[in-house]
C-alpha cells in the first residue's frame, strides 16, 4: 500500500526536480549574461553576505537596515548557506526549489479535495506552468517566493488538522515580507468562514493582524530611523501612513472607485485568471477573499509594476487562485456545479489532457523565455570586457557601479549605484569606479557616465586601470 502511494506522487516529484533545474539555469544564465539587477538581486545578495559574515546587514544600495526593508527575517537562515561558500547562486537555487516544490502542496490539495490523480497531476502541470512563475525566477531574487509553497502548505495542513504543521508554515510565510501579513490574517477570515477551519483560521487571523501591527508601526519605523516603509509612497493619493491608508479607503471610497473599475484593472484580472479560467466556477471562488489584500493593493498602486505577470507582486494570489481551481473541479466531480469549461462547445475529450495543452498555451502566450534571444543579450557585446574589469577588482573596499554590474560585486559593506539623479557626493569614498559607458545601466545615461569619466581621469586620487570595450575601471591609488 505504502508503496502504491509512493508511485502516486513519484511523477509530481520529478517534475519538480526537473523544474528547479529548468529555473536554477536560466536564472543563472541570466545572471551571467548580466541582466540582474542591484535591485533585487544584489540587495539580497549584499544582505545574506554580511549576515553570514557577521556584520550588521545594512543594505547600501536602500541605505537601510535589512529589516527596515520589508522585515524579511527569512534571509537570516537563508543567509547560513553563504557561511558553507559565499556566492549569488545560493539565492538563485533557493528561488528555484521554493518556485518549484509548490507544485507538491497543489498537487496534494488536489489529492485531499477527492480528484483522482490525473487531474491532480494535471493542476500540478498549471502551477509549474503558470507564468508568473517563471517570469518571477527570471526577475532577480524575491524572498517572498519562499512563502508561495508555504501558503499552500499551510492550507493543506488546516484542510488536515494539523495545527502545528500550519503554524509552523505561517511564522514561515510572515518572515518573508511584512505585507504577507495582510494575505494571513485574510485567509484565517478565510478558513474561519467559509472553510470551516476554526482553530486554524482564528490562529491566522490573530497572528496576521498582529504582525501586521508589529511590523509597520514599531519593527519597521525602528530600523528605518522613524519612517514607515518607502512603499507607502506607491499610495500617496490615500494617505501618507498605513493607518490614513486604512481609514480613508474606509471613509472615501470615491478615491478608489477609478482605480477599481479601470481598464488596467480589466486587463490585470485577465492576465491572472487566464490560464485557469476554465477550470473556475462560481461556487469555487471564496479561497479568493485570501487574496483581496494583495489583489487590491496591487490595483491601487501607481506602480503598473504591480499589475502584470512579470514581477513579484502577485505571487501571494497565485495559491488561492489555484484552491478556486481545486474546489471548482472538487465540486464537479461531485455534480455539485459546473466550471466554465462545460458550458463551451467542445467534443468530449479527458480533461486533464485539456487541462495540459491550455496550462501550455498560456505559458507560450505569457511567459517571458523569449527575453534569451532578445533583450538578454544586450550586453554581448561588452560581456568580455566587463568579466575582465570584475576579476580586477580584488579587494573587500568599496565599489561605485552600474546597476547591471552590481549583483557581481555585492560581497562587500558598501556598493553604489551611477545615478543621474543622485551623483556622488565624493568620488573619494570609493575604492574602485567601474562604469560602462556604452549601456550606462539603469537610472543614468552615456553623458553622466561620460562625465565620471572625465572626472575620474582629471582626479590625481584615481588611475584608470582597465579600458576596453567602452568599460572603464578605475581604482584609488593609495587603495588598489
Amino acid at each position: 500500500m505504502n508503496n502504491f502511494k509512493h508511485l502516486k506522487y513519484e511523477p509530481v516529484i520529478w517534475s519538480i526536480a526537473l523544474f528547479v533545474l529548468i529555473f536554477l539555469l536560466c536564472s543563472s544564465i541570466r545572471h551571467a549574461l548580466f541582466q540582474s539587477n542591484a535591485f533585487e538581486l544584489g540587495i539580497y545578495d549584499q544582505v545574506a553576505y554580511l549576515i553570514s559574515q557577521g556584520q550588521t546587514p545594512f543594505s547600501s544600495f536602500l541605505q537601510i537596515h535589512h529589516m527596515g526593508n520589508h522585515a524579511a527575517g527569512v534571509m537570516y537562515p537563508v543567509a547560513l548557506l553563504y557561511k558553507i561558500y559565499p556566492d549569488v547562486h545560493w539565492l538563485l537555487l533557493v528561488q528555484a526549489v521554493a518556485l518549484a516544490l509548490g507544485a507538491l502542496p497543489t498537487w496534494s490539495l488536489a489529492r485531499q479535495a477527492g480528484l483522482n490523480n490525473s487531474i491532480s497531476r494535471a493542476i500540478a502541470c498549471i502551477y509549474l506552468l503558470y507564468p508568473l512563475v517563471f517570469n518571477v525566477n527570471l526577475f532577480d531574487f524575491h524572498p517572498e517566493v519562499i512563502a508561495l509553497p508555504a501558503l499552500l502548505a499551510a492550507i493543506l495542513a488546516a484542510r488536515l488538522n494539523k495545527t502545528l504543521w500550519f503554524c509552523a508554515a505561517i511564522v514561515l510565510v510572515l518572515s518573508c515580507k511584512a505585507v504577507l501579513s495582510l494575505t494571513v490574517a485574510a485567509m484565517g477570515l478565510w478558513l474561519l468562514c467559509f472553510d470551516k477551519k476554526r482553530n486554524c483560521g482564528l490562529i491566522a487571523l490573530f497572528l496576521g493582524a498582529a504582525w501586521f501591527l508589529v511590523v509597520t508601526q514599531a519593527v519597521i519605523p525602528y530600523f528605518n530611523l522613524g519612517r514607515e516603509h518607502a512603499g507607502i509612497g506607491r499610495y500617496q493619493y490615500l494617505g501618507d501612513s498605513v493607518l490614513e491608508i486604512a481609514v480613508n479607503l474606509i471613509l472615501k471610497p470615491n478615491l478608489v472607485l477609478g482605480r477599481l473599475l479601470s481598464l488596467d484593472t480589466v486587463e490585470y484580472l485577465a492576465l491572472l485568471t487566464l490560464p485557469v479560467i476554465w477550470w473556475l466556477s462560481p461556487r469555487g471562488l471564496t479561497s479568493l477573499i485570501s487574496a483581496l489584500p494583495m489583489l487590491a493593493m496591487n490595483i491601487l498602486s501607481d506602480i503598473p509594476a504591480q499589475r502584470d505577470l512579470i514581477h513579484q507582486y502577485s505571487i501571494p494570489i497565485l495559491p488561492f487562485l489555484l484552491v478556486a481551481v481545486i474546489s471548482s473541479l472538487a465540486d464537479r466531480n461531485q455534480s455539485q456545479g459546473k466550471i466554465i469549461f462545460d458550458r463551451l462547445p467542445i467534443p468530449n475529450y479527458p480533461l486533464p489532457k485539456i487541462i495540459i495543452i491550455w496550462s501550455l498555451i498560456a505559458f507560450l502566450a505569457l511567459a517571458k523565455y523569449g527575453y534569451f534571444w532578445t533583450i538578454y543579450l544586450d550586453y554581448l557585446d561588452t560581456w568580455p570586457a566587463t568579466k575582465e574589469a570584475i576579476a580586477l577588482v580584488n579587494t573587500k573596499g568599496s565599489v561605485l557601479t552600474t546597476s547591471r554590474v552590481a549583483p557581481h560585486l555585492t560581497h562587500r559593506p558598501v556598493v553604489k549605484l551611477t545615478e543621474t539623479k543622485t551623483p556622488p557626493a565624493n568620488l573619494a569614498e570609493f575604492d574602485y569606479v567601474l562604469l560602462n559607458l556604452r549601456h550606462p545601466g539603469w537610472m543614468s545615461d552615456r553623458a553622466f557616465v561620460q562625465n565620471l569619466v572625465t572626472q575620474l581621469t582629471n582626479n590625481p586620487q584615481f588611475k584608470l586601470k582597465y579600458q576596453r570595450d567602452d568599460i572603464y575601471l578605475f581604482t584609488q591609488n593609495a587603495k588598489k
